[in-house]
């Protein structure tokens, strides 16, 4: 049973609403109810776009001058201890276009704790540096090594004090690549900037199948806002907790439209559901599994051509309505990874549509999880699928392609949200980080904490059959009295 809190002196009678208002630096905040308030954990998005390579021309060809060709160039970009990311760098005969569109390489995200320890560096050390290397050639390697031939290194330093609160560009411009005996040289352009990125962060207080609270987390203060319920959907019976609305006929009929109607073998793991409450106890955000994580036939993992699915829901005219789809699968090769696809679903008002915008499409290490991410400003840390910015949106269905302008309300931009996630056999509980410019009220915080909790449980319905699940999520729940 999920505990019913008192939190500066509101009741489970009262309705703890999450409202937005402004505090005196601008920056938005949630307000619980009784008034109370706490600021978004801050947070700064380092970006790396604009990349560009311009080359001298000479006479004869030298080892030391960059010269142009039909091999493509390419640059990995690293920042400290984070995770290396690498980007295509394009030949340009002119001067950087002014009006071009700009483009994100590669981007960071660095957390105040991220910021206090470079900041908490010795004086004597050095400042921190965004390191990139340029390389012509295809990406990739051959028995480990580097297929690429380095043309030269680049190195922006950065003063990242105060970053949190305002955006600042530490270059926006050309570099020198290397020289030749007469003083030739190539040039890289590029743009680093950093910009604050403040987002409210959640953490599950227990695994979601043991239906825990979830506590907002700013700095050392734990707030309680949502609490979740774990249940069965067998059938057209659903054991559920008295506080989860009876769905109707017409919603139970869109409901099963989404799951498969195909015949299944044995070996399946159906019906699990997870409803998130507010503190009054009224639900804000469901995930319910549609289509059964099944066994392909003659193995015991489900397969990428037949991947179960959830979808994401939210309260509307007193019922659920479908907000986000999820299909997970196992990944088979040697990094065994629980591979899913996540998308955006059209508001149809009831109806029922196919086509829906896919947001992140990436995969999970199994053993040592990771992080699930929607990021659609640029690559983030090679988990979630990069976007293309200048890309028109034509195919909703395109894992490269996230829909801009198809639908009106389509408004997420940069980062969404992030979920760590642990591996299977872990305990897990999820931390949930969510842009603030997504948050308008308590039903878009609790959709991605549903998500997460779906993400989740995803890890262990993708299990091998043959390795058995904790007796919480085998085991029907009993009726509440």
């Amino acid at each position: 049973m999920p505990r019913q809190t008192e939190t500066n002196g509101c009741s489970s009678k009262v309705r703890s609403d999450v409202r937005l208002r402004k505090n005196r630096r601008g920056i938005e905040v949630i307000v619980l109810c009784g008034g109370a308030s706490m600021d978004p954990c801050p947070f700064v998005r380092l970006t790396v776009g604009n990349l560009a390579l311009k080359v001298p021309v000479a006479s004869k060809p030298t080892r030391s001058v960059v010269h142009p060709s039909s091999s493509p160039c390419f640059c990995k970009i690293k920042f400290k201890k984070l995770p290396v990311q690498t980007a295509v760098v394009p030949f340009t005969e002119n001067q950087f276009p002014d009006g071009q569109v700009p483009s994100t390489a590669a981007t960071f995200h660095l957390s105040k704790s991220d910021l206090e320890k470079l900041a908490g560096k010795s004086l004597f050390a050095s400042r921190p540096c965004l390191k990139i290397s340029i390389y012509s050639g295809r990406r990739g390697s051959t028995c480990g090594v580097d297929s690429g031939r380095l043309l030269g290194k680049v190195s922006v330093p950065l003063v990242l004090a105060g970053t949190e609160s305002r955006a600042t560009v530490f270059h926006n411009g050309w570099i020198s690549v290397g020289k030749d005996p007469k003083g030739s040289c190539a040039q890289f352009h590029l743009n680093v900037k950093a910009e604050p990125d403040p987002r409210f962060v959640f953490q599950f207080d227990g695994e979601p199948e043991c239906s825990p609270q979830v506590f907002q987390i700013q700095g050392n203060i734990r707030q309680p806002v949502f609490t979740c319920k774990f249940s069965f959907r067998t059938g057209d019976r659903t054991q559920r907790s008295r506080s989860l609305p009876t769905e109707s006929s017409s919603s139970r009929g869109w409901l099963s439209s989404f799951g498969s109607e195909r015949e299944r073998p044995g070996k399946e793991r159906k019906g699990w559901s997870i409803t998130v409450h507010d503190l009054s106890g009224s639900p804000v955000a469901a995930a319910s599994m549609v289509t059964p994580f099944v066994a392909s036939p003659g193995s015991d993992r489900v397969s990428r051509s037949n991947p179960g699915s959830w979808l994401i829901l939210r309260p509307g005219d007193g019922t659920w309505k479908p907000w986000g789809r999820l299909e997970a699968w196992r990944e088979r090769g040697g990094s065994d990874g629980l591979g899913y696809r996540f998308e955006l679903m059209p508001d149809t008002n009831g109806g029922m549509s196919a086509a829906g915008i896919v947001l992140a499409e990436s995969a999970l290490n199994t053993n040592k999880g990771g992080k699930f991410v929607i990021d659609l400003g640029g690559s983030s840390t090679g988990r979630s699928t990069p976007v293309n910015s200048t890309s028109p949106a034509c195919s909703p269905r395109s894992s490269g392609d996230y829909g801009y302008g198809l639908w009106p309300y389509c408004v997420y931009r940069g980062f969404v949200m992030g979920a760590s996630i642990e591996g299977e056999g872990k305990c897990s509980k999820p931390r949930v980080e969510v842009s603030v410019q997504h948050v308008n009220c308590t039903e878009d915080a609790a959709a991605f904490v549903a998500l997460a909790a779906a993400i989740d449980l995803s890890m262990d319905a993708c299990r091998l059959f043959s390795q058995r699940l904790r007796k919480e999520l085998c085991q029907p729940l009993d009726f509440l009295a």
